[in-house]
């Protein structure tokens, strides 16, 4: 069997932010934020909270998948901005909808929504009782910018994206396509990280140890971004060819490719690494940046309105990030 995306939705801010607005704030200019990330605005939440962004593009992608709410019998969320260490994201977006099915929360930052769609494929695969599931990935990286630091500040922008997907039985035995490959590197989870500040209370007066590698703010994202590029742009070709290969197709029989929408710099030299036109790859960044796990399912959304992606077209979707992480899937749309 395979996977059947049978509605998209979304959650993009209304307020945006421009590089002309971060010029006010920080030492940098339009021109030099744009040659190097692809990046012109972003959307800033303002107030609407991660886990309502979540219900706001789960509301749409049921409605466009033209089924109840009381249908989805699973909710998976990706996310590593949640208002809340617990209740999940999941939780909450299965109380707003009125179910009390399975939900809960994944945590691999830009390949979140990889890591969730797959999970929920195979829970489709093993369940005979669970007709669809609800991936979201919902994303306020507003909230843990750190507006010191000019080279990461700029990149990053809040929305949501969510897909229900459902079971596609083969139609003839061994047609049906689908692939993925999952992996991390944590040896490099010292290049991107968000550090939570370590407890303070009367009874607590250890000294910390094993943190060296991790310095800077608490509460802010930290990037090295040289080895992030060095790793990003090795990943994702190598994630986008073994899910191909156990998909058992070539890349030239994959319509679109869909990666994280990090740095347009990257996209560029992963398309050249693989030798793929870069028309086949969709990108946003220009208009979202970078919201990590939202981003393959916010590009999605975008193409499928634009009626760029069609139904029969075969993806390739791909993420990378903080963990560091990263993983492809491709499937027939």
């Amino acid at each position: 069997m395979s996977i059947y995306i049978s509605g998209v939705g979304h959650c993009f801010p209304d307020r945006k932010i421009t590089n002309d607005d971060f010029a006010k704030v920080i030492e940098t200019s339009d021109e030099w934020i744009y040659s190097r990330t692809g990046i012109k605005t972003r959307g800033y939440a303002s107030g609407v909270p991660t886990w309502k962004m979540g219900v706001i593009a789960a509301k749409e992608a049921i409605e466009n998948a033209g089924i109840e709410a009381s249908e989805i019998g699973l909710i998976i969320t990706s996310t590593i901005t949640a208002d809340f260490f617990t209740p999940s994201v999941s939780c909450l977006v299965a109380g707003e909808l009125g179910l009390t099915c399975p939900a809960f929360d994944v945590g691999a930052a830009c390949s979140g929504f990889v890591y969730a769609l797959d999970t929920a494929e195979r829970y489709l695969r093993t369940d005979d009782s669970l007709k669809y599931a609800l991936v979201i990935s919902s994303e306020m990286l507003s909230r843990y910018t750190n507006f010191g630091d000019r080279s990461s500040a700029i990149i990053f922008g809040d929305g949501a994206g969510a897909v229900v997907i459902q079971r596609r039985e083969a139609r003839v035995q061994n047609t049906e396509i689908y692939g993925a490959y999952l992996g991390s590197d944590g040896s490099g989870g010292k290049h991107l990280y968000g550090k939570l500040p370590f407890p303070s209370y009367p009874f607590y007066d250890y000294a910390i140890t094993d943190m060296e590698d991790y310095p800077g703010p608490d509460n802010v994202i930290v990037q090295n971004g040289k080895e992030v590029y060095k790793f990003a742009v090795k990943a994702m070709p190598a994630a986008i060819e073994k899910a191909l290969e156990r998909a058992g197709i070539t890349p030239a029989e994959v319509d679109f490719f869909i990666p994280h929408q990090a740095n347009i710099r990257i996209i560029e030299t992963a398309a050249k690494t693989m030798g793929i036109p870069l028309e086949k790859f969709i990108v946003n960044i220009e208009t979202h940046a970078n919201t990590s796990s939202a981003s393959i399912p916010l590009a999605l959304y975008d193409a499928v309105k634009d009626g760029q992606i069609k139904r029969g077209d075969t993806i390739c979707v791909c993420g990378f990030g903080a963990g560091l992480t990263f993983g492809a899937m491709v499937f027939e749309f």
